[in-house]
C-alpha cells in the first residue's frame, strides 16, 4: 500500500473515533428492524447497496445556495442522513437552515426525503420529495468508487411549487467528508449551479 494510501487509513480512523458509537435514535419496541446509519450496527447492509455504502452515515456543514431568481448567494447549514434497514434500498433525509455572514441560525430551509435504488446494472434511482411541493425522480451512476452521478428523468409539481424542470446532482468523497453540487433549471432560467456544500461525518 502506498504511503498515501496509509495516511488515508489512519484518517479513517480518527475520524471514526468521534462517529462510530454513534447511530440514529432508536425505537425498542418495533417489531421490524430499526434503519441504521452505522453499519456497525443493526442489519447487514443490502449486497445490493455495496456501491452506496460510502454514503451510509449521518453528514453535517456547510453550503451555499445561489440562483439568478434568488437574493444571494446565501449560506445555509444541512444534516443529510442516509440510512438503511437491511433491503436493498437506502434511506434518505435531509434538513438545511439559513445562516447569516456571522454563521447564526436564521430560519429552518429546505428539507428533502427518498429513497436510493440500486439496480442490477449499477444504474441508480434516487427518488427524492420536496417540502416545497417538488418531487424528483433521478437516473444516474456511480462514477467510481467514491462519487456519483444523477440527473432528473421526471419532475412533478404542486400547482404551488416553483417551475423546476430539471436537476442534476453530483456527490463525492473528498478526503472522508461528502461533498455535492446540485445543478437546477427553474423559473425560465437554464440549468446553472444552484447549490453545493460540504459535509463531515457526525455519526456511522
Amino acid at each position: 500500500m502506498t504511503a498515501s494510501g496509509d495516511e488515508a487509513i489512519v484518517a479513517a480512523e480518527r475520524r471514526a473515533e468521534s462517529t462510530r458509537a454513534r447511530n440514529l435514535p432508536l425505537w425498542d419496541d418495533l417489531p421490524i428492524p430499526n434503519d441504521t446509519a452505522n453499519l456497525r450496527e443493526g442489519p447487514n447492509l443490502n449486497d445490493a447497496c455495496l456501491a452506496l455504502l460510502p454514503l451510509v452515515g449521518v453528514w453535517r456543514g456547510e453550503g451555499e445556495v445561489g440562483y439568478p431568481t434568488i437574493d444571494g448567494p446565501r449560506k445555509f447549514a444541512q444534516q443529510l442522513t442516509i440510512s438503511h434497514d437491511g433491503r436493498p434500498f437506502l434511506i434518505h433525509e435531509s434538513r438545511a437552515w439559513l445562516l447569516d455572514d456571522d454563521g447564526n441560525v436564521i430560519r429552518p430551509a429546505a428539507r428533502e426525503s427518498g429513497f436510493w435504488r440500486p439496480q442490477p446494472d449499477d444504474t441508480i434511482e434516487l427518488l427524492l420529495t420536496h417540502n416545497t411541493g417538488i418531487v424528483e425522480l433521478y437516473y444516474g451512476k456511480p462514477r467510481n468508487q467514491t462519487s456519483w452521478e444523477l440527473g432528473t428523468d421526471a419532475v412533478i409539481r404542486t400547482a404551488t411549487a416553483k417551475d423546476v424542470t430539471a436537476a442534476q446532482r453530483l456527490y463525492g468523497l473528498i478526503e472522508g467528508s461528502l461533498g455535492y453540487v446540485e445543478e437546477r433549471a427553474m423559473m425560465g432560467q437554464e440549468m446553472q449551479p444552484h447549490t453545493s456544500a460540504l459535509l463531515q461525518r457526525v455519526a456511522g
